[in-house]
């Protein structure tokens, strides 16, 4: 009888861990290693990695991604940075500042002088007025002309030159450069150089873009010619039709040594410049009183004036 109990009780101890050992390896199996990567995200991650190395906008990766965002939150509305942050165009003044050389406003900040610069003419109303205004004052000026206008009144450009004044190339037809093709940006200035050489006998190499605007292309072009770009660093605004009191205002409290000032002798249809004409002896007397000489934009940049 006591051998049966110690039978059964070996027995039922050998069941007993059996069982227990069994359970272990249940367990090893139902968790594995936590140091290994479970296989879906590992070949997720793989995915991932792979995919980094493809830089740039890829329309399929970026519509998938897009759908994993948490819908709770809001995207963002102008897009995201990857397809918004594009290089622009460079602005007036940073392509100023990249191209010092070719690109100016000012002379010489430490000379008592300035140059009055006058665009858009000839023109056989405006123009004859500043004409005999700085003939009277004994001043030389800038002439800043369109191509299409020295066609127009070439006895008018011929006495700009006889009384001393510069010119300037103001493009053929006063269009917005920035708009225009290269091959028709080019095409202005050239038919301007020739109408201007043909009716003076004077070449220029500066050019005074419409609006004071042009874009790196054209810059680059133009350097290339070397020519200079001049625009002004005084506004006179007197294109707004504004009084001789208002034009003088605009002009005295700007200017500086080596200021480049700009005013127009013609204008658009409609146009009134008769406050700039009658405000010229008021500036030209203000200035020389405070020392001021006044000098071409030829002699104040340096740039030679050729036939």
């Amino acid at each position: 009888m006591k051998k049966k109990k110690y039978l059964f009780g070996l027995l039922s101890t050998i069941l007993s861990v059996g069982f227990l050992f069994g359970c272990n390896d249940k367990k090893d199996e139902a968790e594995p290693d936590p140091t290994e990567e479970p296989s879906e995200q590992k070949a997720e991650n793989d995915r991932n990695n792979n995919g980094s190395r493809n830089v740039g906008y890829q329309p399929d990766r970026d519509r998938n991604d897009k759908k994993k965002v948490d819908s709770d939150t809001p995207d963002l509305k102008g897009g995201p940075e990857r397809l918004v942050r594009e290089p622009h165009p460079l602005s007036l003044s940073d392509l100023r500042k990249k191209y010092s050389g070719t690109f100016l406003l000012n002379g010489d900040r430490t000379k008592r002088e300035v140059a009055l610069t006058f665009d858009d003419g000839p023109d056989d109303k405006f123009t004859p007025q500043v004409l005999d205004a700085l003939k009277k004052a004994g001043v030389k000026a800038t002439f800043c002309v369109v191509g299409n206008r020295v066609k127009a009144h070439p006895e008018i450009m011929k006495r700009i030159i006889k009384e001393g004044h510069a010119i300037a190339n103001h493009s053929y037809s006063h269009p917005n450069f920035p708009k225009l093709k290269i091959e028709e940006f080019r095409n202005q200035i050239t038919n301007t150089d020739k109408i201007i050489h043909k009716v003076t006998g004077y070449k220029t190499s500066i050019v005074r873009p419409p609006y004071g605007s042009i874009n790196e292309e054209e810059i680059k072009w133009l350097a290339h010619e070397k020519k200079k770009i001049v625009n002004w660093d005084v506004d006179s605004l007197d294109w707004k039709g504004l009084s001789a009191e208002e034009v003088s205002t605009n002009i005295l409290a700007q200017v500086k040594p080596g200021s480049i000032i700009l005013q127009h002798s013609a204008g658009g249809e409609g146009e009134d410049l008769s406050g700039t004409v009658k405000a010229l002896p008021e500036i030209i007397n203000k200035l020389k009183e405070d020392g001021v000489k006044f000098v071409t934009v030829p002699d104040m940049l340096g740039i030679p004036v050729t036939k």
